[in-house]
């Protein structure tokens, strides 16, 4: 059984899955819209007060479903992080070493992100962070000007 192509062959243009995209819906539209522009949201429940991100329908601390879209300061602390060195999932294997966190907002959420632009030395817990956003316009088909939240130190 021969491997080598033939030259009616066309190399194969399968297109990789990407582990770093959000699946945007009418629900999740105006958040990812916000970070396109450069805003931070979080949802607020108009009952018990309480702020939570990730984007739900409803009030996760008292199930009300009175919750609407509010912008956020963009302002956080490094509650925890790790340095992840491997990962096999496309596009993070070309981006390790990356740091991994936690942060809690200044509005109460905690956020599952990423820091950038700090020295893995430099990271200290409760350090203050600020939002950015990473561009993923080389997003898959079908995906176009999506920003995803990362955050980085604060400029003193």
């Amino acid at each position: 059984m021969s491997t080598q192509r033939s030259s009616t062959e066309q190399p194969s243009t399968r297109v990789e899955p990407r582990f770093d995209l959000p699946e945007v819906d009418a629900f999740t539209r105006p958040y990812w819209d916000a970070a396109a522009e450069g805003r931070l949201l979080v949802r607020r429940c108009g009952a018990c007060g309480a702020a939570h991100h990730y984007p739900r329908e409803f009030c996760p601390r008292c199930w009300s479903e009175d919750v609407s879209w509010e912008e956020a300061s963009g302002s956080a602390t490094l509650y925890t992080w790790s340095v992840v060195h491997r990962n096999d999932l496309p596009p993070f294997g070309s981006r390790v070493p990356y740091v991994a966190a936690v942060v809690d907002l200044a509005e109460g959420p905690r956020m599952m992100t990423e820091v950038v632009e700090c020295e893995e030395g430099a990271l200290r817990i409760g350090m203050p962070l600020c939002v950015t956003f990473r561009n993923a316009v080389e997003a898959a088909e079908g995906v176009e000007g999506v920003a995803v939240p990362v955050f980085r130190p604060c400029a003193l």
